[in-house]
């Protein structure tokens, strides 16, 4: 019988906690139900942090049959003697070379979807890295515009969509426009059909300024941008309502009545799909003709090599793309 390709998984900044909640995510593989996976990587930075089985593969072909007995790790690079904690030049290198390898895997079928480790943006801009993310990059070398890849955080009970993401508060207002809100409104509901088997997604938009401007009281953007963008995409026979002042879209009562909210800017989004479900917010782009997934928290040196860093978003972004996979293959 021919076994299902496995997800790649590139280990992230392996002075990070990456290679360990890796490594923990496979030791609960059958509790979880996970589907198969292999560390993409450095093998050191995984045994270095681990006592559990790790084997060398190949190829991603003798990663699946692996898979039941040890962490399978297609070795791409040597990071060096990283120290946990301690992130190098040497790591960021390494880092590197497995994203690349694995969007690479995937994009060639050889994977069937890609789950990236935490990296360090800061490690990475020092060896000459030039996009605000691995989102970004990602959907560059799958060569998708950057307006129609949509990052979005998804929990047990929430999804969120940032539209503007890492760029500085004041910025946010002048890059908000009527053409990127539809673009966003318009990937995220297609990837809510096509990676969460939605087929109506309900999609609400939460207003940029207090009490959603006040009906133009406490500014604009409501008024000129949210709501004809809103318009728009109720033409083109999407589920949008809005814009709603955001202080009332993230209680139960409201979160019954969406699929996923669009919201302003970052920390609009974020803080309250990690204050519900810090241990299980996962960050999946939606628009690639691939399937990403990610744990949504950061490298945490401040605890790697200590034996202490919870898997719970790593086990949750596995079940994610193994799903979502699943449901591209049936379509």
């Amino acid at each position: 019988m021919t076994l299902a390709a496995p997800l790649a998984i590139p280990m992230g900044d392996p002075a990070g906690i990456g290679p360990e909640i890796i490594a923990k995510s496979w030791a609960v593989r059958m509790l979880r139900s996970l589907p198969p996976f292999a560390l993409v990587g450095d093998i050191g930075a995984v045994t270095r942090v681990w006592s559990g089985p790790v084997e060398a593969v190949d190829s991603l072909d003798d990663a699946s049959a692996v898979f039941d007995r040890a962490l399978p790790v297609l070795s791409v690079t040597e990071a060096g003697a990283v120290t946990p904690g301690e992130p190098d030049i040497h790591g960021a290198r390494a880092a590197l070379q497995a994203l690349e390898r694995s969007i690479d895997l995937v994009r060639s079928g050889a994977a069937r979807a890609l789950v990236t480790g935490p990296v360090s943006k800061a490690q990475l801009y020092g060896i000459g890295f030039n996009q605000p993310g691995q989102t970004e990059f990602v959907a560059e070398r799958c060569g998708v515009a950057a307006e129609d890849a949509v990052m979005m955080l998804a929990g047990p009970s929430l999804r969120v969509v940032p539209i503007t993401a890492h760029v500085p508060l004041a910025q946010v207002s002048s890059l908000l426009s009527i053409e990127l809100i539809v673009a966003k409104g318009r990937a995220t509901a297609l990837g809510l059909r096509r990676d969460f088997g939605i087929a109506a997604p309900r999609l609400a938009f939460a207003g940029l300024n207090p009490h959603a401007g006040e009906g133009g009281a406490i500014g604009r953007e409501e008024i000129d941008l949210i709501a004809p963008a809103i318009a728009q995409l109720r033409v083109e026979g999407i589920d949008a309502t809005g814009p709603f002042a955001a202080d009332t879209l993230f209680h139960a009562r409201a979160r019954a009545g969406y699929d996923a909210v669009l919201c302003c800017y970052h920390d609009q989004a974020l803080v309250p799909i990690k204050t519900l479900h810090f241990d299980e917010g996962v960050n999946i782009t939606l628009g690639l003709p691939i399937v990403r997934t990610s744990p949504d928290h950061g490298t945490a040196f401040g605890i790697a090599g200590q034996d202490r860093a919870h898997p719970g978003a790593m086990i949750a972004a596995i079940a994610m793309a193994g799903q979502a996979a699943d449901r591209r293959a049936g379509a």
